[in-house]
């Protein structure tokens, strides 16, 4: 048998322990220095606003919030477009608010880091219209509700991940969780009393935000390792933000003007 020999001096034993090379120091990466408030602020508005409708319920013995905010069609075919985006600081229960305000609690701060505050409000706020068109455009049924939006953020996260997926700890895990996510709440909501197309419309809104204007991860050397940050820049995501917000709008338009 031929002895295997070394080829090159990379392949030779060191002589002396002392020779060997020190490990190399492990590489700190930080994460987006982005502040969290947005999130939590919607958090508190939607709470204060299902406060007052418990108060108007309570004393007026009607939700006069839900009457004059819900997604109701017939008063949108009449001029009341706002019903398209107030129905996200709507909800019809405690345990409806508390299962959203929830999910957004443990969603939002993550993505309001990537995203930043100032986007991440454009983010949720576009993707709760897309999803209350949506629902105008194939259901009559009345419905309020931030599931439009948080099914646009978990979209639009599942596209972070994917598109940065480098940088991510088990990124096909995480999708995996997303996507089942999506299916278990969307074959939920096929029960009746829940708007499945508000659902579809919000995940459409953050796929197509997520894929077109979401952040593209870099990182910058600063003095202890390196920094994460979104190098999109910020008139881009206002382009992909607003061709989606008016494409969706002329949907809207176009159900009016048909009937």
């Amino acid at each position: 048998m031929n002895p295997i020999l070394p080829t090159g001096p990379n392949d030779y034993p060191p002589e002396n322990p002392a020779d060997t090379p020190p490990p190399a120091a492990p590489i700190i990466i930080h994460p987006p220095l982005n502040r969290v408030w947005v999130t939590w602020a919607i958090i508190g508005i939607t709470v204060l606003v299902y406060l007052l409708q418990s108060a108007s319920n309570l004393l007026l013995r009607a939700d006069y919030f839900a009457y004059w905010g819900m997604k109701i069609n017939a008063f949108i075919l009449q001029g009341q477009v706002w019903r398209l985006l107030t129905p996200v600081l709507l909800h019809g229960s405690l345990l409806h608010i508390g299962f959203n305000m929830y999910f957004l609690s443990r969603i939002g701060p993550g993505l309001e880091k990537h995203y930043g505050s100032g986007r991440f409000l454009a983010l949720y706020l576009a993707t709760a219209f897309t999803g209350n068109v949506l629902s105008y455009l194939f259901t009559a049924a009345n419905s309020l509700g931030a599931s439009t939006a948080i099914f646009g953020l978990v979209a639009a996260y599942a596209m972070l991940i994917y598109r940065n997926r480098r940088f991510f700890v088990n990124p096909r895990g995480a999708l995996t969780n997303i996507a089942t996510t999506i299916l278990v709440n969307l074959a939920l909501g096929l029960s009746a009393g829940i708007d499945n197309f508000g659902h579809l419309g919000g995940l459409l809104g953050g796929l197509a935000i997520g894929w077109f204007g979401g952040p593209q991860l870099g990182l910058k050397q600063i003095s202890d390792g390196y920094h994460v940050f979104d190098q999109r820049p910020a008139r881009d995501f206002a382009l992909v933000v607003g061709t989606v917000v008016i494409v969706f709008a002329l949907l809207a338009a176009g159900k009016a003007i048909l009937i």
